[in-house]
C-alpha cells in the first residue's frame, strides 16, 4: 500500500512552514476572526486527545452536524489526525435522517455545531443519549455534555500524525436522498486526494486564491472543491455568518473561486432584475461605456468583482441561465459528478461558450462512456470504494471492468462534452406507452420562463403535467403572469414530441424548501415526493384549462 500525503499531513505542512498565515476566516458579529494554520494544526491535534480521553478508538466513526464554519475544518483535520472516520450530516436534515446516518454509521461520537434550527437534532441526541455529544460555540447550538472550547483548552496537542494509505476508509458520506433513505458512501484518502489534486490542476488554482465555503460541507462537492483544494495547496477560506447577511460576507472576502448551485444562481438573478429590469438591462449593455460599468457594479454587488472561476452543479441548470450571466460579464462553468466520483467528473473549463448545455468533458485522468442505454458510466482513481454495510448495493454501482453506473443519461458530442438528458430514474412512461425525459423540458422551460422551480410529471397520466413555482415577485400581477405562460406552453409543445406535450401547469403555492421535504439539503428536487403527492391529478384536470392555481 502507498502512503500518501494527507490533509492531515498537510495542515503540519503548513503550520511548520506558514505558521502565521491566516487560513481561515470566520465572520463572527460582522468581523473576521482569523485562524492561522498555527493555530488550526494546534486546535485539531488537541482535539485528537480529547477524542481519545473520550475513549474513542482510531477507526470508529465521529459524526459531525453543522453548518459551514471553521471548527468544521479543524473538527475534519483532527479526526484525520487521529485515525478516525468521519461521518459528515447535512444540518438541515430531519430527525430521521440524522439517526439514520448516526445508527447505519455506528457512530461513537455526534459533534453538533451552527443550526438553523435545534429542534432535529435534540430529538436524535435525546434518542440517543448513550452516545457522548460535542457542541461548537455557536448561539442556538443544543446542550451538549462536552463543549469544544473546553477541550481545547484542557487537553494539550497531540504530538502524533496518524499514516493513511490510498485504500483507508477516511469518510462516510450519506448521499442526499432524492429517491429515499441515504447510502453511506464510503470514501478513501486516495481517492480524495487524488480528486483534490486534480481539481487543483484542472483549475489551475495559484497561491493567492481566495475561498468562500458555505454550501454544505457534509455534500461531497464543498468537501473535495473547497476542503480539500484549500488544505492541499494552501489557499485561504472564509466561511458566512448567516444565510441572511450572505451577500454581504461574500463582499467581505471577495473570492476569486466561488461555486454555487442552480437554485443560489437563479436566486442572484432575481435579485439584480427586480432592482434592474431586463429591458433596461439590455438596453445598457448594448453602450460600450456604460456596458463596462454595469457589468463591474453587478459583479461588484455580488461580491465577485474578483472572482476568476465561478462554478455551478449538483443539479440541472439551464442554459438561458448560464448565457444571461455571460452577457453581464460572469462566465459560469458547469461541472457535473456525484458522491460517488468525488463530485469531479467533467468542468466547462477553460470556459466554452459554445458549449453551454453540456457539462463540459471529462477532466484529466477521467474516463467516460455512453452505454447501449445512454447511460453515462465514469472510470478514474477518484471512486468511492462502496456502500457501508450495503454490499449488493456496491455490487450493482460497479461493471466487471470498474466502470461506475451514474444512474444519469446523456450523449457525448464530437468534441467529448457531455450532455445531462436526466437521471435514468426520472424518466416516466405516460398513458399512451411513451417514455418522457422530463429534465430537458424543465431546463427548456426555466429558458422561457420566470420560475423559481420547476418539475414535469406524468407517469400513467395521459399527458405530462408541469408543477411551477413562480418567482416572487414585489409586485406579482397574476392574470398577466398567466398570459405570459399561456405563450410559453404553446410556444415549448410545438417544439415537442405529441407525447411529450404539456396538458397543464399547476401553479404551487407553498415554495418548495428543505423544510417542507420537497428538496434535498443540495437544493434538488425529490421528484418521487411531488409524483407521489400529486398521483391523481390527471383524474380531475379540467382540460378547458391550461393554467391553474392552487
Amino acid at each position: 500500500m502507498t502512503q500518501l500525503q494527507t490533509p492531515a499531513d498537510m495542515i503540519i505542512k503548513w503550520a511548520n512552514e506558514r505558521p502565521d498565515d491566516v487560513y481561515l476566516k470566520q465572520i463572527i458579529n460582522r468581523q473576521f476572526v482569523n485562524y492561522t494554520y498555527a493555530s488550526v494544526a494546534d486546535k485539531a491535534q488537541r482535539l485528537v486527545t480529547a477524542f481519545q480521553q473520550l475513549g474513542i478508538q482510531p477507526g470508529e466513526r465521529i459524526a459531525l452536524i453543522s453548518k459551514n464554519c471553521a471548527e468544521w475544518f479543524i473538527c475534519d483535520l483532527a479526526m484525520m489526525l487521529g485515525g478516525y472516520v468521519s461521518v459528515p450530516i447535512f444540518p438541515t436534515a430531519g430527525a430521521d435522517t440524522i439517526a439514520h446516518c448516526v445508527d447505519h454509521s455506528d457512530a461513537a461520537l455526534i459533534i453538533i455545531g451552527k443550526l438553523d434550527s435545534p429542534t432535529a437534532v435534540n430529538e436524535v441526541i435525546t434518542s440517543h443519549a448513550t452516545i457522548p455529544t460535542i457542541a461548537l460555540s455557536y448561539p442556538g447550538t443544543p446542550t451538549c455534555q462536552y463543549q469544544f472550547d473546553d477541550l481545547i483548552e484542557q487537553y494539550s496537542p497531540t504530538t502524533a500524525c496518524r499514516t493513511h494509505h490510498d485504500t483507508d476508509l477516511m469518510s462516510i458520506v450519506y448521499t442526499s436522498g432524492t429517491s429515499g433513505m441515504p447510502k453511506g458512501a464510503m470514501l478513501t484518502y486516495g481517492a480524495f486526494v487524488w480528486s483534490s489534486q486534480k481539481i487543483i490542476e484542472h483549475i489551475g488554482l495559484k497561491s493567492n486564491d481566495r475561498l468562500f465555503s458555505y454550501l454544505p460541507l457534509a455534500h461531497i462537492t464543498e468537501r473535495v472543491y473547497i476542503f480539500g483544494s484549500s488544505i492541499m495547496s494552501g489557499l485561504q477560506v472564509a466561511f458566512p455568518e448567516s444565510l441572511d447577511t450572505f451577500i454581504d460576507d461574500v463582499k467581505m472576502h471577495r473570492p476569486t473561486i466561488f461555486v454555487s448551485v442552480p437554485r443560489l444562481w437563479t436566486l442572484f438573478r432575481q435579485r439584480i432584475q427586480d432592482k434592474l429590469p431586463q429591458a433596461k438591462l439590455k438596453i445598457l449593455l448594448k453602450i460600450p461605456f456604460i456596458s463596462t460599468l454595469i457589468k463591474r457594479k453587478l459583479a461588484q454587488g455580488l461580491g465577485l468583482d474578483q472572482a476568476r472561476v465561478l462554478g455551478c452543479g449538483s443539479a440541472p441548470v439551464s442554459a438561458g441561465l448560464l448565457s444571461w450571466y455571460e452577457s453581464i460579464g460572469l462566465n459560469i462553468t458547469e461541472a457535473w459528478g456525484m458522491t460517488e466520483s468525488f463530485a469531479y467528473s467533467t468542468l466547462n473549463h477553460p470556459y466554452r461558450s459554445d458549449k453551454i448545455g453540456t457539462v463540459g468533458n471529462a477532466g484529466p485522468g477521467i474516463e467516460l462512456k455512453i452505454a447501449a442505454d445512454k447511460e453515462i458510466l465514469v472510470r478514474s482513481k477518484g471512486l468511492f470504494s462502496g456502500y457501508y454495510n450495503n454490499p449488493q448495493a456496491t455490487q450493482e454501482s460497479f461493471d466487471n471492468d470498474g466502470w461506475l453506473y451514474t444512474g444519469d443519461i446523456g450523449s457525448l458530442d464530437n468534441d467529448g462534452y457531455l450532455t445531462i438528458q436526466g437521471r435514468k430514474k426520472d424518466t416516466f412512461k405516460t398513458a399512451k406507452g411513451k417514455f418522457v425525459s422530463p429534465v430537458p423540458i424543465e431546463k427548456r422551460l426555466m429558458d422561457l420562463g420566470h420560475f423559481e422551480m420547476v418539475c414535469l410529471i406524468g407517469s400513467g397520466m395521459t399527458a405530462p403535467i408541469l408543477l411551477a413555482v413562480a418567482h416572487n415577485y414585489a409586485q406579482f400581477d397574476q392574470s398577466r403572469y398567466e398570459k405570459k405562460l399561456q405563450t410559453i406552453i404553446k410556444k415549448i409543445n410545438t417544439e415537442l414530441e405529441s407525447h411529450q406535450k404539456i396538458k397543464g401547469v399547476l401553479m404551487i403555492k407553498e415554495p418548495w424548501s428543505i423544510e417542507n421535504g420537497i428538496l434535498t439539503p443540495t437544493l434538488k428536487i425529490k421528484r418521487h415526493v411531488l409524483e407521489q403527492h400529486y398521483a391523481t391529478i390527471d383524474d380531475t384536470w379540467n382540460n378547458n384549462h391550461i393554467i391553474k392555481w392552487q
